[in-house]
Formats: C-alpha cells, structure tokens, sequence
C-alpha cells in the first residue's frame, strides 16, 4: 500500500472538495433567500446561480477524478493480495490441500479477495468524502442555528445500542454466508471435474439437488446478512425523520415570531437534507465493513497457516545414488500407512514396487519428494538424508510420471516445457520425438502448439501419458519415478507408452509402482508390501521361485483375476 500513498493523498484532496461542495451549496441558499428574493432584487441572482453551478461542476470533476483513482489502486491491492494468497498456498503442504477442498480455495483467493476490494474502494470514497460533506453541512447548521442542529440529531442517541447489535449481527450472518459460498464452489468444481461420472451414472438430479440445497443455503446467510446491511441506512432514515419534525415545529415557530429569517431556515433545512444522505452512506459503510471482517478472518486464517516441510537452514548438496529408505514410517491421524519399512534401490537400476491397494506404494513417492515427512526413519539418496537438503534442489532430481497426467489448458508445446521452462524448441522438439508425442501431433492441424483443452481432454489418455514421457524426458532428472503410468491404457497405447518409458528409464534410477506385474518383469528388483510392510524383495525369477506373496499376485493376474493392485 505504500507505495500508492501519493495517488491516496491527491484522491483525499479530491474527496475532500467533493465533500464540502454541499456544505458550499447549503450556506449559498441564505443569500439567495433573505438578501436577493427577500429584498426582490434580480441583480445578484445570475452570480449566485453560477457560483452553485460552479461548485457542482468542480464536484462533478472531482468526483469522477478520486473515483477512477480508487478504483485502480483497489483492483491493483486485490490482485497484489490475490498473488500473495496463491504464493503463500503453493508454499503449503500436501496435507492442507487434502484438507481443504479446491473450490473453498478458489473462493477464498477470488471471492474473499473481491469482498475486500469491493470495501476498501466503498471505505475510501465513502469516508474521505462523506466525511468532509457531513463536517461541511454541520458547519452551515451551527452557523445558522446550534440549537436547531441539537434539535435535528434528537434521535441519534436513541440509536447507539440498535446500530451496535446490528454490527455483531451483520459479521456473524457475513462469515456463515462466506462459508457457504466456499461450499457453493466446491459443489460446482466437484461437478465440473467429475461431469463424465455424472452422465455415465446418470447423476444428474442428485447433482441438480445437491447443489440447489447448497444454493438454497448461500442464500439464505446472505440475505440474513443483507437485512443488517439494509438496516443500517433505515435506523438513520428513522433518526432524520425525528429531526425534521423537531425543526418543523422548532423552527417553524421561531419563523413566524420573527426571531428567525427565511433565508436562515432555508440554508438550514437544505443542510438537514443532504447531511442525512452520507450518513446513511457511512452507516452502510460500517455494515460493508463487519461483513467483509468475516472475509478477511477467512484470508488471515491462510496466511497465518505455515508448511510444516521446510528446506533446512544449511541444506547439503545431492548427489544422485542409490535410494535407501530406513525402518520409515508414516500414518495419516490414527491410519498407518507404513510399517518401518526399509529397503535400497540401486542407482541406475529399476526397482518394481508391488502390493495390493493401501499396501502404501504411492506415499513412498511422496515421502521420497517430501510432499510429506515420515513420522520415523530415514531416508536417503546417494548416502545423504533427503531431510538435509534443499527442497527444490530435491525435486530437481526427480522426474514423475503418474498414472492421472497434469496437464494444463496450454499447447502440448507449452505442457512438455513444464519440464524445463529455459527449454529450446529444438529441446522440445526432440523430447516430443523420444516420448512418441510426435507419432500423433504431426497429424494434428497446428502440430505442437494444438491446445490440449481443460485438463488435456482433447487428447486420449496414451496421447496424454506421451506428453507427460517427454516432459519428463526433458527434465532429464536423474532419478525416475512411475506411478502406474499405465494402468488405464489399452494394449496398442500400452505398449506405445511403454517403449517410450524404457526409453526414458535408461541409465536412470528408477522406482515404477506396477498395477500390471508384467510391465516389471525385466526390474533389477522388486519390492512387495503388504499392509504397509515390505514382505518380499528380489528378482521377479527368485521371487517366482520363493513361491510367496508376489506369486500368488503373479498366479491370479495370470488366471485373469484382478489382486487389486
């Protein structure tokens, strides 16, 4: 905010003239009445006319001025907040994202923000100015009569305690309604993410109604918390309503005894007329504020939310190595996951990883990345604790390719230089060639730089795994991890992905979690969980030959039995 501190201060001078334009135009009608109509001189009313229509010109050019204004540093501080939000939230752990659905997160950086921008534009204009009209009217009114002002704000003290009440009211029906627009939005991401499951179940009205009830909540907090919004301005209607009849009878007597001018009352009743407008709009202001104090606890609440994984303050270099992982576990809450388990995988050699679903396969990935810490043990690559390094030095050794493909609404261009992002187009080109991306994107229309669509929905999920080959391939990490890369796949995709990944795997040290044993027959190891425990390792030939737990997996997927891989 400092930095726009000057545009403010001109913003304020600006507010401040629009302000007191009223006050200007209040004090000019006494004249007009008792020295020009009064006295039934036309001489001097050409002047007064135009000194009005002056104040309200230079009103006009200040008003739309300091609006403009605050309008471009609000969206400027929404979008720095917003940047902020999204900077602080990709420093977070995978644990806070499993935690949170994606659509409250959307709420919060787009929604939450809004709200604030939306106040801070409305506190500002409205403040400066209508706080300068209200002083500049108040002055007329003491000028003509400080008895009549007292008399005109008789109410206001009665209309303390309401106007407090309401406050409490407005933040507490403001924060529910926030809520229930974040669960609006993940009602809304859920569906759009998963609209292929819906028709093929036909879930359209349990989806329709759903998200009616959810719809049907929203509204319902924020038209409670728009009726303390409302009342605000209407407890002040209430108090100008009290004045005006005091002064009628107050006044109006003072008037017709002769105590008091025309022109007097005149510049005071137009005064008590317009000083009520801006204090409704400051009071409205107060309700605008409480309800966006709820968005703000909201956006504190993430800021104040810190990474439990953190980079090491003197981290050590790596060096790529073998993989060791030391009597490691890990649970999530009461559920364990992994049952110390230890094990090596050889640098330049390809372990298989194999068990039944839960078994834990899939945390030994995100443990080896440090998307998660293990609650016990240690692990370690080429003899140094993955603790003990930088985070991203960590992650730039390792490449992954996943059975659920990443990739963004961009080019397959753009979503293979994710692997690389100081990459040539000949680098591109050439990864594009070593992963198969080429076989079908020198048939599509603009070739490499064909937009995939929403999630790469224009393109088949062999086509999508051939991306994410070559953005691997392009990162040319040392270490390779495979997370069922092709699970999901037809035999011809199957086996186009796979030539592609022994490609990639050659000379790396590779870990791949199998779903389809014969993918790792030819693995210099593999290693068997069960229940979160390693219970075999060795060749898939001595393994065969045990006669153990990977048998009876082999046995079954031989006899066309899925084991739940």
């Amino acid at each position: 905010m400092l930095q726009y501190w000057p545009l403010i201060a001109v913003a304020a001078v600006l507010m401040t003239v629009e302000g007191a334009a009223l006050g200007g135009f209040a004090y000019l009608i006494q004249p007009l009445f008792d020295d020009l109509f009064a006295a039934g001189s036309m001489s001097g009313v050409a002047w007064v006319a135009f000194a009005i229509a002056g104040l309200f010109l230079l009103r006009a050019i200040a008003g739309f001025t300091q609006r403009l204004m605050i309008t471009w540093i609000g969206l400027n501080v929404t979008t720095t907040l917003q940047t902020r939000l999204v900077n602080h939230l990709l420093a977070l752990d995978m644990r806070f994202f499993s935690d949170n659905a994606p659509g409250a997160l959307i709420e919060r950086v787009r929604g939450d923000t809004a709200a604030l921008q939306n106040l801070a534009a409305s506190v500002l204009m409205s403040v400066g100015r209508d706080t300068v009209t209200v002083i500049s009217l108040l002055t007329v009114m003491m000028i003509s009569d400080w008895l009549w002002t007292l008399t005109a704000l008789i109410g206001l003290p009665v209309m303390v305690v309401p106007l407090l009440m309401l406050q409490t009211f407005i933040r507490t029906t403001s924060r529910k309604a926030r809520e229930a627009a974040a669960r609006l939005s993940t009602r809304l991401d859920e569906m759009f993410h998963g609209v292929q499951a819906i028709k093929l179940n036909r879930l359209e009205h349990h989806i329709e109604t759903r998200f009616f009830g959810e719809a049907r909540s929203y509204l319902r907090h924020m038209f409670r918390a728009q009726i303390g919004v409302a009342s605000n301005p209407a407890l002040i209607d209430v108090v100008a309503a009290i004045g005006f009849v005091a002064v009628l009878y107050y006044g109006g007597a003072q008037i017709i005894a002769g105590e008091k001018t025309v022109g007097e009352f005149m510049s005071f009743f137009t005064a008590l007329g317009l000083i009520f407008e801006p204090l409704r709009r400051l009071s409205n202001i107060v309700g605008q504020v409480q309800a966006a104090v709820a968005s703000l606890d909201r956006l504190y609440a993430v800021l104040e939310t810190k990474p439990t994984i953190l980079p090491p303050a003197t981290p050590n270099p790596i060096t790529p190595g073998a993989i060791r992982f030391d009597e490691v576990a890990f649970g999530y809450d009461e559920a364990e996951v992994l049952k110390a388990i230890s094990f090596v995988a050889e640098d330049g050699q390809t372990t298989g990883i194999v068990g039944p679903s839960g078994a834990g396969k899939t945390t030994i990935f995100a443990l080896l990345t440090r998307l998660v810490d293990p609650q016990s043990g240690q692990i370690s690559i080429g003899g140094t604790p993955i603790d003990t390094v930088d985070i991203t030095g960590l992650r730039d050794t390792v490449a992954v390719v996943g059975q659920e493909t990443a990739l963004f609404d961009e080019t397959i261009a753009q979503n293979i230089r994710l692997g690389r992002l100081d990459a040539s187009d000949a680098d591109i080109m050439q990864a594009a060639k070593d992963a198969g991306v080429w076989d079908f994107a020198e048939h599509l229309p603009d070739g490499l730089d064909t937009l995939v669509g929403p999630r790469g929905s224009s393109l088949s999920g062999g086509q999508r795994q051939r991306v994410a080959i070559a953005r691997a391939m392009l990162k040319s990490a040392p270490i390779l991890l495979l997370d069922e890369p092709t699970s999901a796949l037809d035999a011809r995709s199957e086996n186009l992905v796979q030539a592609a990944l022994e490609r990639l795997s050659k000379g790396r040290t590779t870990l791949v979690i199998a779903h389809r044993l014969s993918t790792i027959r030819d693995a210099d190891k593999i290693i068997v969980l069960d229940r979160g425990r390693v219970v075999e390792e060795g060749t898939h030939d001595a393994l065969m030959t045990a006669d153990g737990a990977y048998a009876k997996l082999h046995a079954l997927q031989s006899a066309g039995i899925d084991p739940d891989l």
